[in-house]
């Protein structure tokens, strides 16, 4: 049976990327728990976009701010609350990295996809990972 208003399970995410010296870097965060790496994600808004909504959450849960992309890259479902999320992901180029934010108690790690791939626990979601290169073009 399921714990939440249905709403709840219908989420999206960022995943944060820059370039550093012509390299590809994608930006973890701790869950809340800080047990396992995963990238900024949360309930759709009732008032915004699924973009939208995942910008929100780079800024509360990473601390970041860029630009987000239009259209999400994939999507990838994990089980929660006794039901099963769906979660739209996106892109975030990031122009601006706070040195305090809402939920500061979360780690950041910048990773070359593949090491950011080993890290999260959702195939899906690491098969996004491992795939993003394809989507950018290096500056």
């Amino acid at each position: 049976m399921r714990e939440r208003p249905n709403h709840f399970y219908r989420q999206s995410a960022v995943i944060p990327y820059r370039f550093r010296q012509g390299e590809l870097e994608l930006l973890l965060i701790t869950s809340r728990n800080q047990k396992r790496w995963i990238i900024p994600k949360g309930i759709v808004e009732p008032d915004l976009s699924p973009a939208a909504s995942a910008e929100k959450e780079a800024l509360e849960e990473a601390g970041v701010e860029g630009t987000v992309s239009t259209q999400p890259i994939g999507s990838y479902r994990y089980d929660k609350w006794g039901g099963t999320c769906d979660v739209e992901v996106f892109v975030l180029e990031v122009e601006r990295v706070h040195d305090e934010w809402a939920e500061a108690h979360r780690r950041r790690l910048w990773l070359s996809p593949a090491a950011a791939a080993n890290r999260v626990d959702e195939e899906e979601l690491a098969q996004l990972i491992t795939d993003l290169g394809s989507f950018l073009d290096k500056p």
